[in-house]
């Protein structure tokens, strides 16, 4: 796994006989279901609330909601299963593999079920943990499915635990279709698996007031048919009232169509340059040769949102300003589909909505994009040793307006 940096943290549960620590209350399978509460150690964080969440897999099977405490170094998640047949595996892996993982598993035996800190090694083999750093806090049947809450530090000292720290997060996940007799009998490659990328640990950041003379603006895909294919990137180009004075946005959200959580990954709005006095309009896919070309220089970030995160606030002292005079009209707006069991007929209406105010603010916001365009010559060769990319900022990047 990862090497720790952070304090570690023993769990105080037994390890002599590790099956009977992760033991739950036993149930049969057609019951499954119903699993009681079950304590271990701990207690549900002091603010119930889960802020954060995303969906796990495109079917909306598994649904993953947390609460972070800087605190107490510890990560609460609380998991939805729906459909619940055998067990469900859920963890963290350095590449996104559910090889070399670091695991909470629930499984059932055909008499009895179990909840237990697991790893999984190269070959797809799953063991016990002979520390139980996950802990159990409850798990009950609810009418949307099996919720399971617990927690786990951020560092464990444990050479087979994930070490959760600041970036993004490979979270991985499988489906038990049936009963095993042991942890050590599922074998992972025989399972339906799945990747989520996320950032668990997010910045304590308080949240300004927003003015009184807020009001609100909504850039949404036009009732768009996802297409039935891996990736779509869909581009969507509308404009600002004839006359629209400068403003400053002081905050946006996501809007994401219901039903469509775990196909909508990201999203971004930009602005078109202010050189061209129209843009045509257009809706459909970013790579369609159907795309005009002008549409290229619609490439001012204004908003910007990915899976997983939240609303985000300016400032009170700054706000990103748009509209008025020397700014262009148009927008265009980019939302990634990410649709890998290739669902059909699914609509989508989402977008971003922005909170903007007329009373400007003492400082204008601004959006820095560093990094380097996707080309076929930022692949990297097969037996390097090193491999070195190198970006330059050109003097616009260092002008102040």
């Amino acid at each position: 796994m990862q090497a720790t940096s952070r304090r570690c943290r023993w769990a105080s549960i037994p390890g002599p006989n590790m099956r009977e620590a992760a033991s739950m209350y036993g149930t049969a399978v057609a019951i499954f279901l119903v699993i009681l509460v079950a304590a271990l150690q701990g207690s549900v964080p002091p603010e119930s609330p889960f802020p954060y969440h995303i969906p796990l897999d495109p079917e909306g099977t598994l649904e993953l909601s947390w609460n972070v405490s800087y605190v107490q170094e510890d990560v609460h998640f609380q998991l939805l299963v729906r459909g619940l047949k055998a067990g469900v595996l859920f963890g963290m892996s350095d590449r996104g593999e559910l090889e070399n993982a670091d695991l909470v598993v629930l499984w059932t035996d055909g008499g009895r079920s179990y909840f237990a800190d697991a790893w999984s090694d190269q070959k797809g083999r799953v063991h016990l943990d002979n520390h139980q750093d996950y802990q159990l806090l409850q798990a009950q049947g609810t009418p949307d499915g099996l919720v399971l809450l617990f927690k786990r530090p951020f560092a464990t000292c444990d050479p087979k635990d994930y070490l959760i720290e600041d970036g993004t997060v490979h979270l991985v996940y499988g489906i038990l279709e049936e009963p095993f007799q042991s942890l050590e009998a599922i074998n992972i490659s025989s399972l339906h698996t799945g990747l989520q990328r996320v950032q668990l640990l997010k910045p304590e950041v308080p949240t300004p007031a927003v003015p009184t003379d807020t009001r609100t603006m909504e850039i949404r895909a036009p009732d768009v048919l996802i297409p039935s294919e891996e990736t779509t990137y869909w581009c969507y180009i509308t404009e600002l009232p004839q006359g629209f004075p400068r403003h400053h946005i002081v905050m946006y959200e996501p809007i994401v169509t219901e039903g469509n959580e775990a196909l909508v990954h990201h999203m971004e709005v930009f602005q078109c340059t202010a050189t061209f006095e129209s843009f045509p309009h257009f809706s459909g896919p970013c790579d369609s040769k159907m795309k005009p070309q002008r549409l290229s220089y619609c490439r001012h970030v204004l908003a910007a949102w990915a899976l997983g995160a939240k609303a985000f606030y300016y400032p009170e002292e700054a706000g990103l300003a748009f509209g008025g005079p020397g700014s262009s009209r148009y927008l265009r707006l980019e939302v990634h589909y990410h649709n890998p069991l290739k669902i059909p007929g699914r609509r989508d209406s989402s977008g971003i909505r922005l909170y903007y105010t007329a009373t400007l603010r003492r400082f204008d916001a601004g959006i820095m994009e560093l990094g380097l365009v996707y080309t076929p010559v930022m692949a990297i060769p097969p037996q390097e040793t090193a491999f070195v990319l190198t970006g330059y900022c050109t003097d616009k990047c260092t002008q102040l307006h």
